[in-house]
């Protein structure tokens, strides 16, 4: 199996258990949307699947989001011990989701870091020279948990074909503090916009997407953990969407 080498220029620690990894290197042969096969220096006897976050590009450019999980071994050294000059191995693009030229207009539904591929397709789609209309509803836990807000706010405000709706399972965030999280508020500028609770839909995403009806007219992306997704395809379907509208 053909690799390609990379090597980490910025790594950004966005909460206690979330960093972006943004690399350089050969150029990868992935479609925005797909996933690749991912070996890092710190576990190089092991691989994991991660969306890169930007639609691939001539120069080799590549950005990733990764949350670390309970006993990850791979995720949990890359969030914490990923440096820049480290060289990751990347393999395998995989992966079906995407948005057709149909016209239809757009759902896309993302929990954590599933937002990394919607991200990348939403910057291929400008891209087109006549975009559709995009609805993007994100989940995280409370507000805090949403960690792209503010590029999230700028994308919303820029282009005119994108809404984004903010869903959180609390509005009040919980008490403990995330040092990253107030070291990056404390750092950005102050004209950086982030959701706030009243900018925020209460519930599952899952609930929140079957308040909305059925998107029978839609193309439907849904990108997050598994039981995100499984509870937001039975959402989807039990409120009229036809399963075969579904990508994820």
């Amino acid at each position: 199996m053909q690799a390609w080498s990379s090597t980490v220029v910025q790594y950004h620690r966005l909460r206690n258990d979330l960093a972006v990894i943004r690399l350089e290197g050969d150029a990868v042969p992935f479609k925005a949307g797909q996933s690749v096969s991912v070996a890092v220096p710190q576990n190089s006897a092991l691989t994991r699947r991660y969306s890169p976050a930007l639609p691939p590009s001539l120069d080799g450019k590549l950005e990733f989001h990764v949350r670390a999980v309970p006993a990850g071994w791979v995720s949990g050294g890359i969030v914490n011990e990923t440096r820049p000059g480290d060289v990751w191995q990347i393999s395998d693009p995989q992966g079906g989701l995407h948005v057709d030229d149909s016209g239809r207009d757009v759902v896309m539904i993302a929990g954590g870091t599933g937002l990394a591929p919607l991200r990348a397709i939403l910057l291929d789609l400008t891209r087109w020279e006549r975009p559709p209309n995009v609805t993007l509803f994100v989940g995280g836990k409370s507000p805090r948990d949403l960690y792209a807000g503010d590029m999230l706010w700028l994308m919303a405000s820029e282009l005119p074909w994108l809404t984004v709706v903010p869903v959180v399972d609390q509005l009040h965030e919980p008490w403990a503090s995330d040092r990253w999280n107030d070291r990056i508020r404390a750092d950005v500028d102050s004209a950086a916009k982030f959701f706030e609770p009243e900018h925020c839909w209460e519930g599952s995403v899952a609930d929140v997407i079957a308040a909305q009806g059925h998107f029978s007219d839609r193309q439907i992306l849904v990108c997050g953990s598994p039981g995100m997704e499984a509870a937001t395809m039975r959402a989807l379907v039990e409120s009229g969407t036809p399963a075969e509208l579904i990508r994820r």
